[in-house]
C-alpha cells in the first residue's frame, strides 16, 4: 500500500535495524484517515473469505482492525495482554513474548466471544518474529475457530515471521513489507 509506505518514509523513525517507531500515525497518535484506508484495503483483500469476526491484539492493532471490521460489517474482538477484573473466568490463555519489548505476557480471550462457527481475520500492526500472530492463532485454535487470513500493516521481511506463519498454513497479507532498514534508508518489497 503506497500510502502507508509513503507515511513510513515521512514519519517513521528507525531506532535500530530491527525497530521502527511509528508513534506519529499508528500507535501513539493515530491518523484516522490512514486507518480508514487501511481498513478498506484489508476488507477488499479478504472480501471472499467469509469473515465473521476481526481479531487483534491490544493495543496498536485496534484502530486498523476496527476500521476493517466496520468495512466488513462484522464485530471486532480484542485479545487482551493485561489481566482484568471483568475478564477473569472461562478464558483461553497463552504466553507470548513481544519482539519490541522483549517481555512475556499472557494473551487472553474470553470463551464466549469466539466460537467454532467463526471465520477470523487476524490483524496486527507489525510482524517481526511472528510470535504475536502465533500466540493469537493458538488462542483461536483453542476456540476451534477458523483463521481465514492474517493482515499486517508493517512486515519486517528480513525477520522470520512470515515464514513461521506460512509454515503453519496461513496466508499473510502485508500492506508494507520492509526488506531492509537503517537510520538512512528503508527499502520495501513491492509484491505481497
Amino acid at each position: 500500500m503506497k500510502e502507508l509506505q509513503d507515511r513510513i518514509l515521512k514519519d517513521g523513525q528507525v531506532i535500530s535495524t530491527n525497530i521502527l517507531k511509528v508513534n506519529k500515525f499508528i500507535n501513539h497518535q493515530v491518523d484516522p484517515v490512514l486507518m480508514e484506508h487501511i481498513g478498506e484495503d484489508f476488507a477488499n483483500h479478504f472480501a471472499d473469505k467469509g469473515i465473521t469476526k476481526v481479531v487483534t491484539i491490544e493495543s496498536s492493532g485496534i484502530a486498523p482492525a476496527l476500521m476493517a471490521a466496520a468495512k466488513m460489517n462484522v464485530p471486532l474482538v480484542i485479545l487482551k495482554k493485561q489481566p482484568s477484573k471483568t475478564l477473569h473466568n472461562d478464558l483461553y490463555q497463552t504466553q507470548v513474548t513481544s519482539f519490541t519489548t522483549e517481555k512475556s505476557y499472557e494473551l487472553t480471550l474470553a470463551r464466549d466471544v469466539i466460537s467454532e462457527d467463526d471465520n477470523i481475520l487476524l490483524i496486527d500492526d507489525f510482524m517481526a518474529d511472528g510470535e504475536a500472530a502465533t500466540g493469537a492463532i493458538r488462542l483461536l485454535r483453542m476456540a476451534h475457530a477458523t483463521v481465514a487470513g492474517i493482515g499486517i500493516l508493517i512486515e519486517k521481511s528480513f525477520q522470520p515471521g512470515r515464514r513461521k506463519i506460512n509454515e503453519q498454513g496461513y496466508e499473510v497479507y502485508s500492506l508494507a513489507r520492509i526488506k531492509y532498514m537503517d537510520e538512512y534508508q528503508i527499502d520495501f518489497i513491492e509484491e505481497n
